[in-house]
């Protein structure tokens, strides 16, 4: 796993979960993109209640709404690497936003990363 830590970009990007592109979804074709690229990761949240441009709400709470719900894409990743990668996702979203905001990342550890010193598991490490 890359190191990455400091200064990064928070690329976010919010579509409807109904959104394709070549016939998959489209948050799923960004997280494969992601990973294609080597971005640090993406994580992907349905919402449960949304409106947008065309103010209609979208929401789980009544049948008749419940399509379409919204979903949010995260990567954080450096700078350069999500300006580059850029480009991929706006072919892509053809309905939703897209945002980039200036990050701090204090930690990037995996839950299952071994440890790198020799303090094996060690509490206070």
């Amino acid at each position: 796993m890359p190191a990455l830590s400091g200064h990064a970009l928070r690329l976010t990007i919010i579509v409807g979960e109904d959104e394709v592109f070549a016939h998959r979804p489209v948050y799923s074709e960004i997280v494969i993109l992601a990973r294609e690229s080597g971005l640090a990761g993406a994580t992907v949240v349905r919402g449960i209640e949304s409106y947008g441009r065309r103010s209609i709400v979208h929401t789980s709470r009544l049948v008749s709404l419940s399509n379409d719900l919204p979903v949010v894409i995260t990567i954080i990743d450096e700078d350069a690497k999500i300006r580059a990668f850029l480009p991929k996702v706006t072919e892509l979203v053809k309905g939703g936003i897209i945002t980039v905001e200036d990050v701090a990342v204090l930690q990037y550890v995996g839950s299952h990363d071994a440890p790198e010193s020799g303090d094996e598991g060690s509490p206070s490490s």
